[in-house]
């Protein structure tokens, strides 16, 4: 029996059956992630201003990076080896000093959410070039200049952890454009030039299960907050009426997204002639947009079972519409570039949210809320059409 020690077993499989399963230690891993995201919404919540805002964004597209990056490293390594699951355990510790930091980021914790978060991402690239030493020469070479813009971009981080807020915004925001921009450039590096998609040549059930089970663990933030808050509060007309108008948005957002979204990723990715194009461009890069989406419908379907009637103000219908509005604009960018189309639902729900953004603060909150989740319901019964439709058009080619 091959040892598990050995480089070709610390890969993982390709072309098999068991290729593109998701195993049981990424599930535990992905554990972080689900306190990441509720300490997200909460911070938002008790600093529910634009600054509050800013910082959200900020420190969302920092989670979110540094969960899809270790997917893609955990998309070429094999988890059920020793080392690699050593590995991502190691991630997990450094992963909860992160998320126990969010709150605080912009304050007194902003050194060890950055050393964290530097740690986390350039530790397990470095990880995964040692892994790589005697494997693939293209693919060592790609994780070698990963590993140079981590580096430096944690330079940014740990810097920004040093100064008062202000400053720490502005070298953070460095930090996450060295990081956004670098995959879109192939991580070029003098002399040894960039890495061609061909290289990334992902499993790509693999990789469109990994995005899936985060867009659950955001999507069950929405209904941990709903739940949790509900349970404070006197159950009267109101309060259920907002509780049910919550959980069927949420039920609506889950639809939109697996019942459409992700079969039509799933069926192009697994039949594209550059799957590491369409997983760099269509999960990387639109899913943020989509778990952004949810964090801020979290956010507003607790304010609306706080109150539930009288004045709404427009930080509140911003949020309110906003995330739902983020939500199908991340799914229709992933259906464009995935499948090539313009997703027609996605589109017109989008131009709802944007019509009633004018008139929302002479509603009640409740009303709003129902007007969003009718449009979402309606979204995603037609998406689903649109997507059968589309699916047959394509196998119908195919076998032509």
């Amino acid at each position: 029996m091959t040892r598990l020690t050995s480089g070709a077993v610390l890969l993982r499989s390709r072309g098999n059956s068991d290729s593109g399963k998701v195993s049981f230690i990424e599930l535990f891993f992905d554990l972080i992630f689900v306190f990441a995201v509720t300490q997200l919404s909460h911070s938002f919540l008790e600093n529910f201003t634009w600054e509050g805002a800013i910082h959200l964004v900020l420190l969302t597209m920092a989670i979110w990076w540094v969960w899809i990056f270790t997917a893609w490293v955990i998309n070429w390594l094999n988890p059920e080896t020793f080392r690699v699951r050593s590995m991502l355990i190691g991630l997990m510790l450094i992963g909860l000093i992160m998320s126990t930091s969010i709150p605080e980021a912009f304050e007194g914790s902003g050194l060890y959410f950055a050393s964290a978060y530097a740690l986390f991402q350039v530790g397990r690239t470095a990880f995964t070039v040692w892994v790589l030493r005697n494997g693939q020469a293209e693919l060592r070479i790609n994780f070698i200049r990963i590993l140079c813009w981590l580096s430096l971009s944690g330079i940014f981080w740990v810097a920004g952890g040093t100064v008062h807020e202000q400053a720490r915004l502005v070298l953070w925001c460095i930090a996450l454009f060295i990081e956004y921009i670098a995959p879109s450039m192939g991580f070029w590096l003098p002399k040894i030039g960039r890495t061609p998609t061909k290289v990334w040549n992902v499993e790509g059930s693999h990789m469109a299960e990994r995005c899936g089970l985060f867009i659950i663990i955001a999507l069950g933030e929405s209904i941990l907050v709903t739940g949790a808050t509900f349970s404070s509060l006197e159950w009267d007309v109101l309060t259920l009426s907002s509780f049910a108008t919550a959980f069927l948005s949420t039920v609506a957002m889950w639809w939109i997204y697996f019942d459409a979204t992700a079969k039509t990723g799933h069926h192009f990715i697994a039949h594209s002639a550059d799957p590491g194009r369409v997983a760099r461009s269509a999960y990387t890069y639109t899913h943020l947009l989509l778990v952004s989406g949810i964090i801020l419908s979290a956010v507003g379907d607790e304010l609306l079972l706080a109150h539930p009637v009288g004045h709404l103000d427009t930080k509140t219908a911003a949020v309110m519409l906003a995330g739902p509005a983020l939500y199908l604009l991340g799914n229709m960018l992933f259906m464009r570039i995935a499948a090539g189309v313009v997703s027609t639902p996605y589109l017109a729900g989008i131009g709802v949210f944007i019509v009633l953004f004018p008139f929302a603060t002479s509603m009640s909150p409740l009303l709003l809320s129902i007007i969003v989740t009718v449009a979402l319901i309606v979204v995603s019964l037609w998406g689903s059409v649109f997507t059968e439709r589309l699916c047959q058009t394509k196998q119908h080619r195919d076998h032509r």
